[in-house]
């Protein structure tokens, strides 16, 4: 079973996935679109039935012009709030 941190993470994760391509004004079929793969690709990771791995986000960013590392300081936003509120 995983770790209560490590679900709390994943949700921060889905949250900052989500929110990227919100901000780019792209539904999920776009976002397929671009990352070359199904709505339903899109659709897992958004709702944590995926996990991506680091090759999958750099390739996200890439597509999506975002740095991996601006990419991996909004995930640590996202995961502060996330333990700050649940503390």
């Amino acid at each position: 079973m995983p770790h209560p941190d490590i679900r709390a993470h994943s949700a921060a994760l889905q949250v900052l996935l989500k929110e990227l391509r919100q901000e780019m004004n792209l539904t999920q079929i776009d976002l397929a679109a671009i990352l070359e793969q199904s709505q339903s690709f899109v659709s897992k990771y958004e709702s944590g039935e995926r996990i991506l791995n680091i090759l999958e986000v750099r390739f996200l960013c890439i597509r999506l012009g975002i740095s991996l590392t601006e990419f991996c300081k909004r995930l640590e936003q996202k995961i502060s709030q996330a333990e700050g509120t649940a503390s």
